[in-house]
């Protein structure tokens, strides 16, 4: 049903948008020469940079973004969609913080749907009221994707520090219980549990308590670690479980590092302020490419900085420091999805 929801996003412009990204994509990696057609079909905007909790990994909750930390405005996020929508088919309303401390992030999911644009957000969910649940569903939002790092207070805390395991548990119970009262079948709920040294023991357990609450889909996915350069107590003793390999004091990832990227040609980051950045790994907006608030999205995606920046993935990949630590392209993340 997700899938099909999906595809009904599409139109003609939208599908010949994604040939020529894909094509030229395609011939970038083949013939290590920078081609670009089109614009890209997936796109992430953050909401907020703010978060409630304090995950120890995470630079947000840490307080470890060394970029200002604040909201998107309303109206930069429409300038976004008026100059993006056309072309776009998928866009995640998430990328550092906490997307529902935004107070107008139910006003930018009914724009992205009065778009036709497959939305979706993801949350730790400590905010999932009656009032906002019914603010989801009567919104349009088509996935809402729920961090649920442990099936007891005792592991959970241990990663998402400050958060109440019962009220995220409670929160998604109103969400299936007012889809059912709203008779909607969106949005489609994803419980993601980030597999660590401390819950991997509850990997079945939370399969079950996703059947339980009557989600749709449980997913595990592998953690990446800030410093690679020690060992680190949070990475799953499981092989199948990380993405990494430790190697003489310090961690490698278990691929070598191909120069290669389809992020960078087909789903940008645009932070709250305005920068666009390649991709999720650029956390501290480190590789702007420039600021949409001034320039338009087109000039920038087009623009010098970023093609400099796609020369270097196909020929130096290993020399940008924020892909280092990025598994983009190698198949590496846990597939153990479990659908209800």
């Amino acid at each position: 049903m997700d899938f099909f929801r999906l595809l009904r996003k599409l139109t003609i412009r939208k599908i010949w948008n994604f040939l020529l990204l894909s094509l030229s994509y395609f011939l970038s990696t083949v013939l290590k020469k920078h081609f670009l057609w089109g614009y890209p079909s997936g796109l992430a905007i953050e909401p907020s940079s703010l978060c409630n909790l304090s995950c120890p990994e995470c630079p947000a909750g840490t307080n470890n973004l060394s970029r200002e930390k604040g909201f998107m405005d309303i109206e930069l996020f429409n300038k976004i969609l008026n100059e993006t929508g056309f072309y776009i088919t998928f866009l995640t309303l998430y990328f550092q913080g906490e997307p529902f401390l935004n107070n107008r992030l139910f006003d930018m999911i009914k724009r992205a749907v009065e778009k036709n644009i497959y939305t979706a957000t993801s949350t730790n969910g400590h905010f999932l009221t009656t009032e906002n649940v019914r603010g989801i569903i009567e919104s349009g939002l088509d996935r809402l994707i729920i961090s649920v790092d442990g099936t007891t207070q005792e592991v959970y805390e241990k990663y998402r520090v400050g958060g109440d395991l019962k009220t995220v548990i409670a929160g998604i119970e109103e969400v299936v219980k007012w889809k059912k009262k709203l008779n909607s079948s969106k949005p489609f709920v994803i419980i993601s549990f980030l597999a660590l040294r401390t819950n991997e023991h509850q990997i079945k357990d939370i399969k079950k308590l996703g059947r339980e609450l009557g989600v749709d889909k449980v997913v595990i996915k592998t953690a990446q670690v800030k410093d690679m350069s020690c060992r680190n107590d949070l990475v799953p003793a499981g092989k199948k479980l990380t993405r990494y390999k430790y190697v003489d004091g310090h961690y490698e990832l278990k691929r070598k590092l191909a120069n290669r990227c389809r992020r960078v040609w087909s789903s940008p980051v645009i932070t709250y302020d305005g920068h666009i950045v390649p991709c999720c790994f650029d956390k501290n907006a480190e590789y702007s490419m420039g600021e949409v608030v001034t320039t338009s999205f087109k000039d920038i995606w087009k623009g010098d900085y970023f093609r400099d920046f796609r020369e270097r993935i196909l020929k130096e990949r290993k020399t940008i420091k924020i892909c280092r630590n990025c598994t983009s392209g190698q198949n590496v993340f846990v597939k153990l999805s479990a659908y209800f």
